[in-house]
């Protein structure tokens, strides 16, 4: 398939296919009435052409009773084209029929068989009489004398309006009157109607343009109004949708009115789902915040009970003090997971954090000496550039909270990658944030796994599992956490450069 193929077809906007449509309908209009009118206009000029010639016919056709007994012998004879003009008659009465009668037009052809003669003639621009060529006589002899008039193209002349009669001695008769002035007139009147029919697109373009785009005003009003809530963000919190469709957009009786309607109508419905869902969100999490707080109380007597029985002087048997030491592992992995799960309740009920300057930095040299202790198996490295490089800008947050991203990334380097694996962690700064990266040659992260990484409670396959298993909630809290800090986070699960990139906002010098 070619690049052209495979290029998507760019789609008008409304407007412009409205204004299209104006301009179709106007040029279409305009065509037509500029053939009828074309039309109507030859039509009257060869009717007039054609009243002349009958006129012209009738004078011609007294011509031969009026001179047949005194028409002149020298007078040009059909094929003599020689131009020269026949003698003058000695009377006012004996001018001969071929040569100019009286009350002929410029341009008018006479042609007469008389006494077995053939005469022929025609006047041009100057009124001078001028012999017609053979092939010119031949056209007009070789028509049916029918007294109907007819069109025909003359060599050299051009097209002429031809009648062709015989009186009852037999004498024929053919008159023609030229129609280069009638083509001339449809001419020229075509010429003012296509001016004009130009004129009249361009401004009807102009006209249909700024007609259109006031018309369409409501519709964009509705479009800024659906945009706006777009950006709104809806995703978490209590939410207030105060943007409505203005009340002049809204009238039924319209389509962009009722597309207002429907707009508002459905921004209610939506504010009104978005409320119900925050309510029952907010209950849930003070649910979650309420039962983990409860749950501190006994699970830390859980905890001291298990110490205590193991503390007791009396020996206790084998088996009762695995149970015991079970029981306080598994009470001090609940304590964590309800710590966990009560943080993430009080980020999400948005509660305030203890902002500092905090030097990321320096959280990242603590974080990779502890990493050193907890999983001496793993090769820790810290990367903060070069010797003569300044240090990274602090950033402003909560320290302890990013002391926590830190360490749970770290430990979920350690826990879900083989022993031997290079963790690499960088503080980088990079315009107006700080960038810190958590890079590792582990073998990566799955694509199905990928998607919900940062989902509360997402855990990976068995082979990235120790034994001891985690919560599934140490990404959705350094998520809740980079979040809370207006920063960003992103995972790269290459097998062998699995890389996860937090951005947080530089502090402001100024501030």
């Amino acid at each position: 398939m070619s690049v052209a193929a495979a290029r998507p077809r760019t789609r008008w906007t409304l407007r412009r296919r409205l204004v299209a449509v104006v301009l179709v309908l106007l040029a279409s209009v305009a065509a037509v009435m500029g053939v009828v009118s074309t039309l109507a206009l030859r039509s009257s000029l060869i009717g007039q052409i054609d009243q002349r010639l009958e006129s012209a016919s009738q004078r011609a056709e007294q011509a031969p009773e009026r001179f047949r007994d005194g028409m002149p012998t020298d007078a040009p004879t059909a094929g003599d084209s020689s131009g020269t003009e026949p003698t003058p008659p000695t009377t006012g009465t004996d001018v001969p029929p071929a040569l100019g009668l009286p009350g002929q037009d410029v341009g008018t052809v006479n042609v007469y068989q008389l006494n077995g003669q053939t005469l022929s003639g025609y006047l041009d621009d100057d009124g001078v009489s001028q012999q017609l060529t053979d092939e010119q006589l031949d056209v007009l002899l070789g028509l049916t004398p029918s007294g109907a008039m007819v069109t025909v193209e003359l060599p050299e002349l051009g097209s002429y309006r031809v009648v062709s009669t015989t009186n009852d001695d037999g004498d024929l008769s053919i008159t023609a009157l030229p129609l280069s002035g009638a083509t001339s007139t449809v001419d020229k009147f075509l010429a003012v109607e296509i001016a004009v029919a130009a004129i009249g697109l361009l401004v009807g373009a102009w006209l249909a343009t700024v007609l259109v785009r006031r018309e369409l005003r409501p519709l964009d009003r509705v479009a800024a109004t659906a945009t706006r809530v777009a950006q709104m963000p809806l995703a978490r919190g209590e939410v207030e949708i105060a943007e409505r469709v203005p009340e002049q957009d809204t009238d039924p009786g319209t389509e962009v009115g009722q597309v207002g309607s429907a707009l508002n109508q459905m921004l209610g419905h939506v504010e009104s789902a978005l409320t119900a869902r925050h309510e029952s969100e907010t209950q849930v999490r003070r649910f979650v915040a309420d039962a983990s707080h409860e749950l501190r109380t006994p699970l830390a007597s859980i905890r001291g009970y298990a110490e205590l029985v193991q503390r007791l002087p009396e020996d206790l048997p084998e088996d009762a003090l695995r149970a015991m030491g079970r029981v306080e592992s598994e009470a001090r992995r609940m304590t964590t997971l309800v710590e966990d799960m009560l943080l993430l309740a009080r980020l999400d009920a948005g509660r305030d954090l203890d902002l500092q300057e905090v030097d990321l930095a320096g959280l990242a040299v603590d974080a990779v000496a502890d990493a050193h202790v907890a999983g001496p198996d793993h090769d820790w490295r810290l990367d903060l550039g070069e010797e003569d490089d300044e240090p990274p800008a602090p950033v402003i947050g909560d320290e302890h909270r990013l002391r926590q991203v830190l360490l749970n990334l770290l430990s979920n380097a350690r826990v879900h990658t083989p022993a031997g694996t290079r963790v690499v962690v960088s503080v980088r700064e990079e315009g107006s944030e700080v960038v810190l990266r958590v890079r590792d040659d582990g073998p990566g992260i799955p694509e199905p796994l990928l998607s919900r990484l940062f989902l509360r409670f997402a855990r990976g396959d068995e082979s990235r599992n120790r034994a001891a298993g985690s919560t599934g909630l140490g990404l959705a809290i350094v998520r809740a956490v980079v979040t809370a800090h207006g920063g960003t986070i992103v995972a790269d699960g290459t097998p062998g450069a699995t890389t996860f990139t937090v951005r947080l906002p530089r502090a402001d010098p100024v501030a």
